[in-house]
């Protein structure tokens, strides 16, 4: 027990690195790499937190779930124009992140996405991370660091948009998990919003015809 906080904050320096091999590699391998991420730091939160397997999932969970997503797109619509006035190169920025959405047949990325990505993001970060930090600094102060942590990961990108995007969604479902929300609710937010916003309604000003974006 008094050896899983070291082993969490190992981890997570683990999966600064992956990120890093996931978004500075080949660009037409990304998928892969990233269901790969996915799935390592997924098992690893399994592995270091019992607690998360413990509980099988309501159905007003699963609906909270999708209450939230819905939350959350609505929110980025409002970004993503802040972004494009905002930002220099903000518009650029937010097309090629969406043109990941392009290296793969949509139906392989929403299973991708869905039973992988999404989930082990919410179990590692906010399962793992979260509750790790909780036992020693409670639950705002745990909240706030691991939002922190979430966008952090995504500095390596080097693209402003989805830095912020990321770091306001990591806050966002931070802040939820410290208040009570369940993990099934927000695994369900976080596989639901990554299809919605990244394959099936993207975030775009259609007035100009312009692509779209969304944070992995």
């Amino acid at each position: 027990m008094s050896r899983r906080p070291a082993l969490a904050g190992l981890v997570t320096l683990g999966a600064y690195g992956a990120f890093a091999a996931t978004f500075r590699g080949p660009r037409d391998r990304f998928w892969p790499r990233m269901t790969r991420t996915g799935a390592a730091l997924g098992l690893a939160a399994l592995l270091l937190e019992p607690s998360l397997v413990r509980r099988r999932p309501r159905v007003r969970e699963v609906a909270l779930g999708g209450a939230i997503a819905g939350c959350l797109y609505g929110a980025f619509q409002v970004g993503d124009r802040v972004a494009r006035r905002v930002l220099p190169g903000g518009g650029e920025e937010i097309a090629d992140i969406y043109r990941l959405g392009e290296l793969r047949p949509h139906r392989e990325l929403a299973l991708r996405l869905a039973v992988v990505v999404g989930p082990a993001e919410e179990l590692f970060w906010r399962g793992l991370v979260q509750r790790s930090l909780q036992r020693r600094l409670g639950p705002v102060r745990a909240a706030v660091v691991a939002g922190l942590l979430y966008g952090g990961a995504h500095l390596v990108t080097g693209n402003r948009t989805l830095i912020a995007a990321a770091t306001v969604a990591g806050f966002s479902w931070s802040g939820l998990a410290a208040a009570g929300v369940p993990m099934t609710s927000l695994v369900v937010s976080h596989s639901l919003w990554d299809v919605w916003i990244f394959l099936i309604q993207p975030t775009q000003r259609t007035a100009q015809g312009q692509e779209r974006t969304r944070p992995t």
